[in-house]
């Protein structure tokens, strides 16, 4: 599959056939991820890969009740280790982190889509209980918990804003206020 396919193709999905996924997927999945870049190549993501119902119970109550949850026969909760961008001090362990590990969660994403699988990216979530659901250490933060499956049905073509919206050349002169106008 074409990376453009694969990034325009992609959507997220809430409704999972029961089907398992092999751990060559997850495993091959996750190799994509860890091929994102990262700050100073400190890579500072983990994977922890969730099959197990009553962990997932406990995830699904962390998450506001998102019913994807319990539907996906797997879920992987992504989280960033913030001491191993620490070199950077507080913008590492604050912002390069997340940022290197989001990238990391978009390849993840992205590969799975094109090996046939649907995902959806959890965001909304108590972070302290995903912590001690998942036994967490303190400097590990759950950035993202993902739900994985073969998708039930076809998800929706979703509006996107117009791109003449978005770009901004010569921002930064006296009319920068101007491009940041909420209409």
């Amino acid at each position: 599959m074409d990376v453009f396919d694969a990034i325009f193709g992609r959507r997220s999905i809430r409704d999972y056939e029961n089907d398992e996924i092999p751990e060559s997927v997850i495993y091959k999945a996750i190799d994509a991820a860890r091929h994102a870049p990262s700050a100073g190549n400190f890579q500072p993501w983990e994977f922890i890969i969730v099959r197990d119902a009553e962990i997932k119970k406990k995830l699904y109550s962390a998450a506001f009740s998102q019913s994807q949850i319990l539907s996906a026969p797997v879920v992987i909760v992504v989280c960033a280790d913030v001491m191993r961008s620490a070199y950077y001090g507080i913008r590492g362990t604050n912002l390069y982190a997340i940022q290197d590990t989001a990238a990391a969660i978009q390849n993840m994403l992205l590969a799975f889509y094109a090996m046939g699988y649907g995902t959806c990216w959890v965001g909304a979530f108590s972070e302290q209980a995903v912590k001690d659901c998942l036994n967490l250490p303190s400097e590990v933060r759950p950035v993202a918990i993902i739900t994985v499956g073969k998708p039930r049905g076809k998800a929706d073509k979703r509006e996107l804003r117009n791109i003449e919206e978005i770009v901004h050349f010569d921002l930064w002169g006296n009319k920068s206020s101007e491009f940041f106008k909420h209409s």
